[in-house]
């Protein structure tokens, strides 16, 4: 398995937040992390990248105990976090902010970069400041990707974006994923998770209430009702 995460417990000062959780992302896997807010999503991710350390439990990336290592040696690791708020740089230019993440030996050059994302290409002389919502979510992916990421962590990355720019993210995801790189998404919309997903965790109030993979997730009405208020009708 390429990220284990074994009963891990987290707290923001003497709160509780996360509480014995383990969840696992295999070898170019896409897998959803849903809950209703405040369930403790955002947390684990930052758990995993080491931004607010578990007090007990262990990560795992590649066999490698990750748990106590700072964060800059987690994302040493190839393990490439996307943070809700994005955190470009809003002063640089598009083709600034990708030169700038980018490493020696990246196997993601920028003209791979434009590929997937073309807006970028048209825009990158363009402030990241200039950006719509969504074209500043497409930078802090590209961004991430041109440090060579074996596992992509993402947080909400269509949040408050129009539905035809949400289907342009969708489809690129598609094509990050297809080139082996395994994600780990948090994300709200439901209807992004089932067409992207291989596998679904359900936190809620910090713990794992739900595993199951994408067809079984789809067929739950109950579940999707109980943990995250959608409805029974389909």
């Amino acid at each position: 398995m390429l990220l284990n995460v074994e009963h891990i417990h987290a707290y923001y000062g003497q709160s509780h937040v996360i509480q014995d959780v383990s969840l696992q992302v295999g070898e170019g896997e896409l897998v959803c992390l849903l809950g209703r807010n405040g369930a403790g999503k955002s947390t684990t991710l930052k758990s995993i990248m080491g931004i607010v350390p578990a007090r007990q439990g262990r990560i795992t990336f590649r066999g490698e105990d990750i748990t106590a290592l700072p964060t800059y040696r987690i994302s040493g690791r190839n393990i490439c976090f996307v943070p809700e708020h994005r955190g470009i740089f809003r002063l640089l230019t598009v083709e600034e902010n990708l030169k700038l993440a980018a490493h020696k030996g990246s196997r993601w050059s920028l003209d791979d970069i434009y590929r997937i994302f073309p807006r970028l290409k048209e825009r990158r002389r363009n402030g990241g400041g200039q950006l719509s919502g969504g074209e500043q979510q497409m930078l802090a992916i590209g961004r991430a990707l041109v440090n060579s990421p074996e596992l992509l962590i993402l947080d909400e990355p269509v949040e408050g974006l129009a539905p035809v720019i949400v289907e342009e993210i969708v489809a690129q995801l598609k094509q990050i994923r297809g080139s082996g790189i395994a994600i780990l998404l948090v994300e709200q919309n439901l209807e992004v998770c089932t067409q992207l997903a291989d596998r679904h965790y359900i936190l809620e109030s910090g713990r794992v209430v739900y595993h199951g993979d994408n067809a079984a997730f789809m067929a739950d009405a109950e579940v999707k009702d109980k943990y995250l208020g959608v409805g029974v009708a389909d």
